[in-house]
């Protein structure tokens, strides 16, 4: 009977929904073919971010709730029976093990990447088009567009800053991979070839899934890019003194022997992301600094794993509720991304009473034990790919002169402009030793960042030096547009349209539905032909026409949307043992009292915000005016347009 009524609504429901979607929601429950056909009659309307805020929440819970479902998938065998005890392991292991206690290696360093859409195999397209074709004509810049007042330096930082946390692929280096340019873009491409290592497969023991990559990073929000992800690279970086770990008297990393830096990742990094990891070891410093008056009995190993907590914790926080809050800038997502720490009864509730209700009206963080919803933690492969955001780097820091009187909105006078290769690797550290943490880091606050569209992909990234995982330099260097775009296919990542139906959003039937831009819709065409269903999934996120306030495309969103959930909820340490118990009661006072990255950047350098800083956020441009007061309260809220 219940068979014979599923069958009678699922044709019922066809009949309303995209014929794209049939299949997908043939294998749904009766309530989430349902809950699909209410967010699927929002986005037919492309109404879903002009919702009032209370609606659009809504909106969101039910997507993520569908993709929690149907876009979490399992790659590697799960250990079954086994358990251990968290007491055992109340602080975070050197490579990510002993988290989830049903599974110990789960979110380590050489685990599996996970899967959002089922791999799409690929080998027969690897080179069509070819890779730099597509890079010379789709993405190279052609003239900087950045973001405006809306995101800066620092936040472009911040990100790259995150991802050497989270991720990196295991290379196969037994054997080389070379691209040549072909001849229609020979003259245009900055190298003629260029060689690079594969991807490295792993059986998985699965049926469906037979193989797949590994993640040299710890996929949790550990700290591991100021810790490193194994217990070699922890022995580089602690001090072994009172729990801390090692920085130079600039305030900059400490650098060894080989004038390689001393961090815990440093493979292809570049002087944003070096002074965020200085930043954030004065932070744990400090935080030893603090649980060693407070309670003098505890022990180095003690004091750094309690300060390795909460530094860990007070990074996930100010990417959640103030560095998402600038990427997504709308009064939904500033919502969403509150909720989701603090729950929608807000803040103020949850420091009085502590964590009441479930993950809707406490947040995720602070939940009663970890939710992975059957599908063990991993940052996934279409997660890396949504994350290739290049773009936002600049051709050039424009240095400030920080030695004069502010002008106008705090804003410091342009000193010179230092080219970005200048910036990079291990001249990168040359260079950030002359220019100095405040000077660089108000340079940078005061910069806007490159703009996610096509044609804005920095030239200098075509003519690469790429690192080894030690931080030394490799003598091939590499295209890295045409190199992302090989990878994406490489790791049987769906192209753009596919993609897009198996997150259950409407794909594209031709050219004009993507953009508006005639001279895009042209090149399009020549690089891809009519065939919307081959385009790469880069280049149609950068072609994407934006939401108001968005800096990604709502494709990307998406998968953060799932991912970003994910990352706070399946982590015992932002749940189940959230608590003054595992953090000590003055570092839990410690993340709790910390809302921004400019607390943290007063806490070490407050002259810093107090003379150059105009903006609410340290993610926006520094000129610009602080947000205003807004009467209204946030769920009451209409978007503007």
């Amino acid at each position: 009977m219940a068979f014979i009524t599923k069958a009678l609504f699922n044709n019922i429901l066809r009949r309303f929904i995209h014929q794209d979607f049939h299949e997908a929601v043939s294998s749904m429950t009766i309530i989430d073919a349902f809950l699909f056909l209410m967010v699927h009659s929002v986005d037919r309307l492309g109404i879903w971010h002009r919702l009032p805020v209370v609606l659009g929440l809504i909106y969101l819970a039910v997507r993520r709730h569908l993709h929690q479902q149907y876009n979490l998938i399992n790659v590697g065998e799960t250990p079954s029976g086994v358990r251990f005890s968290p007491g055992d392991y109340p602080y975070r292991t050197a490579d990510g093990s002993y988290n989830d206690p049903f599974n110990e290696g789960a979110g380590s360093q050489g685990s599996f990447f996970g899967r959002n859409i089922m791999p799409v195999h690929q080998t027969d397209k690897l080179m069509k088009p070819d890779p730099m074709v597509v890079a010379t004509k789709l993405l190279t810049r052609t003239q900087y567009k950045d973001t405006d007042k809306q995101f800066n330096m620092i936040a472009a930082s911040w990100i790259q800053f995150m991802i050497h946390d989270w991720i990196d692929h295991m290379e196969n280096t037994n054997q080389q991979v070379e691209l040549i340019a072909p001849k229609e873009v020979a003259n245009k491409c900055p190298l003629s070839s260029f060689k690079f290592y594969p991807t490295k497969e792993f059986p998985t023991g699965f049926y469906d899934i037979k193989s797949g990559a590994k993640n040299i990073r710890t996929p949790w929000w550990d700290g591991s890019v100021i810790y490193g992800s194994n217990k070699e690279r922890l022995q580089k970086v602690r001090t072994f003194t009172d729990g801390k770990l090692k920085i130079s008297e600039d305030g900059l990393l400490q650098q060894d022997e080989d004038g390689i830096p001393i961090s815990g990742d440093i493979r292809n990094s570049w002087a944003g992301v070096s002074t965020l990891q200085a930043l954030f070891i004065k932070e744990h410093n400090a935080v030893c600094d603090t649980l060693k008056k407070e309670y003098p009995d505890l022990n180095d190993e003690e004091l750094y794993r309690y300060a390795r907590l909460v530094t860990s914790a007070v990074i996930a926080k100010i990417h959640t509720i103030d560095w998402t809050v600038e990427l997504l800038k709308t009064d939904m997502l500033l919502a969403g991304m509150r909720a989701n720490w603090y729950g929608l009864l807000g803040k103020k509730f949850k420091d009085t009473f502590g964590h009441v209700g479930g993950s809707s009206l406490g947040g995720l963080v602070g939940l009663r034990k970890p939710v992975n919803h059957g599908v063990p933690y991993s940052l996934t492969e279409e997660f890396t790919s949504v994350y290739r955001l290049h773009q936002l780097l600049p051709d050039s820091i424009h240095l400030r002169n920080i030695n004069v009187a502010p002008g106008p909105n705090k804003s410091p006078p342009l000193l010179e402009e230092v080219p970005m290769p200048d910036l990079i690797g291990h001249k990168g550290e040359k260079t950030l030793s002359q220019i100095g943490f405040t000077r660089q880091f108000v340079s940078m606050g005061h910069q806007a960042c490159g703009a996610l569209e096509l044609w804005n992909y920095p030239s200098w990234l075509r003519d690469l030096v790429a690192q080894d995982v030690d931080g030394k330099d490799r003598p091939d260097h590499v295209d890295l547009a045409a190199l992302e775009i090989y990878r994406d296919r490489e790791r049987k990542v769906a192209r753009y349209n596919q993609f897009r139906r198996a997150l259950l959003l409407i794909p594209i039937s031709k050219w004009e539905d993507l953009t508006e831009d005639k001279n895009a819709i042209e090149v399009l065409k020549d690089v891809y032909g009519d065939d919307v269903e081959e385009l790469d999934l880069m280049v149609g996120l950068m072609a994407e026409k934006k939401i108001k306030g968005f800096a990604i495309s709502e494709t990307a969103f998406i998968v953060f949307l799932l991912m970003a959930t994910r990352r706070l909820e399946a982590d015992r340490f932002f749940t189940s043992d959230f608590n003054e118990e595992t953090y000590t009661k003055k570092g839990f006072e410690w993340v709790n009292t910390t809302e921004s990255l400019k607390d943290v950047l007063d806490r070490h350098y407050p002259e810093i915000s107090k003379k150059w800083m105009n903006s609410t956020s340290a993610f926006s441009v520094w000129d610009s005016p602080p947000n205003a007061p807004n009467p209204i309260p946030l769920y009451l809220r209409f978007p503007s347009s």
